[in-house]
C-alpha cells in the first residue's frame, strides 16, 4: 500500500515521462511533484517503488520509467480527465461502412496513433429484396439490410424466369419474410414449399442463399487506420523489433478482434496496458477502447492502439467521444 507521498511522486513521474519520454531523475521529480523533499528522500521512495515493480531503471540512465504495473496504478487511481481538451469532432451520417471507415480515420488523426474499429456484426435479415433479369437463367439479386447496406449478387438458375415472375417472388418475400432471421425464413420455406408455385419456391430458396452469403461476408471486419503513425513514435522507431511486433499485431486481425471483443462486454471506456495480461500481448502497447451502439444495442467496438507512454486522459476523451459519434451516426442512418 502506497502512502500519499509515494502516490504523488509516482503520479508526477508518470506524467513527466509521458510528456518527455525521458527517464525521470530525482531532481526533475522534486520539481515536478512540488514536494519539498531532499534528493535522498526522493531516491528512497523511488527505490521502494522500484521494489514494488511500479517503476524501472533503464541500464543507460540513472532516472526511472513507469512499468505496466505503474501505468495501471496511475490509470486506476490517479488519472483525472479534463473534459474539453480535444474540441468537438464530427462524423457525418452516412452508409454504415462509410461511418466505420471515417471513425477509424478520426481516431487515428485525433490520437496520432492507430485507430481500430470492429464493424457491426451483420444480421442475416433483409429489409427489402428485388430480382432483376440480366439474361437467360442469370439474375441480379438486390438485398437491402436493416442497417441500409445494399448488396448485389448475381445468381444462375436452372430455368429462365420472366420479369413478372421475379416481381411476384420478390413481392411475396417482401410481404411475408422481411425482418425474420435467416433460419426462420428457411424453416417457413420448408413448411410452405408445397403450397407455393415451383418457380416462386425456387427463387425464394435462391434468395435465401444469396442473402446468407451477402450478410455474412465481411463479418466482424476490422478497420485499421494510421499504422504509419507508429513510425514517428520514438518508443517504436528506436527499436525495430518493437515496431515489427506491433505491425504483426495489425496483420493478425483475429487477435485484434479478440482483444477488442473483451471491451464489448462492458460499458464505457476500458484501458488495457501492455504486458499485464493476455489481452495485450506486448509490454510496449496499450489499447484504449469502448463499445458503440445502434439504438441502444451494442454492435461493435472501437479504440486507439499506441505506446504505453500515451496521454491516457486525452485518449479516453477521444475514444469516448468517437464511440458516441458512431452510435449517433449509425442510429440516425436507419
Amino acid at each position: 500500500m502506497l502512502d500519499d507521498r509515494a502516490k504523488l511522486l509516482l503520479k508526477a513521474l508518470v506524467e513527466r515521462y509521458i510528456a518527455d519520454g525521458q527517464p525521470v531523475g530525482s531532481r526533475t521529480l522534486s520539481r515536478a511533484s512540488g514536494l519539498d523533499l531532499s534528493p535522498a528522500t526522493i531516491r528512497n521512495v523511488m527505490s521502494d517503488l522500484e521494489e514494488l515493480g511500479l517503476i524501472a531503471s533503464p541500464h543507460t540512465s540513472a532516472g526511472r520509467i513507469p512499468t505496466a504495473r505503474g501505468y495501471r496504478l496511475f490509470v486506476d487511481t490517479m488519472l483525472t480527465v479534463q473534459r474539453g481538451q480535444i474540441g468537438t469532432p464530427s462524423l457525418a451520417h452516412d452508409q454504415p461502412q462509410k461511418v466505420i471507415s471515417n471513425a477509424a480515420n478520426l481516431l487515428s488523426s485525433l490520437s496520432q496513433f492507430v485507430g481500430v474499429v470492429i464493424a457491426p456484426k451483420r444480421t442475416s435479415v433483409f429489409r427489402h429484396i428485388e430480382f432483376l433479369r440480366l439474361s437467360e437463367r442469370r439474375l441480379l439479386v438486390i438485398i437491402v439490410s436493416p442497417e441500409g447496406d445494399v448488396q448485389n449478387r448475381v445468381i444462375f438458375t436452372e430455368v429462365d424466369y420472366t420479369q413478372s415472375q421475379l416481381v411476384e417472388a420478390a413481392n411475396h418475400l417482401n410481404t411475408n419474410y422481411v425482418g425474420l432471421a435467416i433460419e426462420q425464413v428457411r424453416e417457413r420455406l420448408k413448411n410452405e414449399v408445397d403450397s407455393l408455385r415451383v418457380e416462386i419456391a425456387s427463387l425464394m430458396n435462391a434468395a435465401v442463399a444469396a442473402n446468407t452469403e451477402a450478410m455474412t461476408e465481411g463479418q466482424d471486419e476490422v478497420i485499421i487506420s494510421g499504422e504509419r503513425n507508429l513510425l514517428s513514435v520514438s518508443d517504436f522507431s528506436n527499436d525495430m523489433s518493437h515496431l515489427r511486433r506491433a505491425f504483426d499485431l495489425f496483420e493478425q486481425k483475429a487477435q485484434l478482434m479478440r482483444l477488442l471483443d473483451v471491451t464489448g462486454q462492458a460499458e464505457g471506456v476500458r484501458i488495457f496496458i501492455g504486458g499485464e495480461s493476455q489481452v495485450v500481448p506486448f509490454e510496449d502497447l496499450s489499447i484504449v477502447s469502448a463499445p458503440y451502439e445502434v439504438d441502444g444495442q451494442v454492435v461493435g467496438t472501437l479504440g486507439v492502439v499506441g505506446p504505453t507512454r500515451m496521454a491516457y486522459d486525452r485518449m479516453i476523451q477521444i475514444v469516448d467521444i468517437t464511440s458516441k459519434l458512431v452510435s449517433n451516426a449509425l442510429s440516425h442512418h436507419k
